[in-house]
């Protein structure tokens, strides 16, 4: 089964992980997790205040800078992971470096996304 981890900080996105005091290096867990063939892909993401939100309502598109949620959380990046059940991808999650400093959503992907994802030539998801 293949889930979606959402990797969230909780604290100001322009202070790096390797910044901080206790922040934890990524690096050993991407080995790992592609190593056992559970990490199919991931990726940071840019900060939030580079995002834009888009909107359509009634035929106009509507546009505001940065995120919608008005939170202290913020997405960091994710990870597509493949594994046998959700006890598996949260035993992957909670190894994740940021689950100790931030937290990280696990959500499986709908059966179609998955389906979809397998059907690429070369990809072993």
């Amino acid at each position: 089964m293949m889930y979606m981890l959402l990797i969230c900080g909780e604290e100001q996105p322009e202070v790096a992980a390797d910044e901080r005091e206790g922040g934890s290096d990524v690096e050993p867990w991407l080995k790992e997790m592609t190593g056992r063939g559970a990490r199919l892909f991931g990726a940071r993401l840019g900060d939030p205040s580079d995002a834009t939100t888009v909107r359509k309502r009634n035929g106009q598109v509507l546009l505001s800078d940065g995120p919608y949620a008005e939170t202290k959380e913020w997405i960091a990046g994710f990870d597509l992971i493949e594994c046998e059940n959700l006890d598996e991808a949260i035993e992957i999650a909670a190894a994740h470096p940021v689950a100790e400093l931030g937290m990280i959503e696990v959500r499986p992907l709908h059966p179609d996304a998955a389906r979809w994802l397998r059907s690429f030539p070369g990809t072993d998801a």
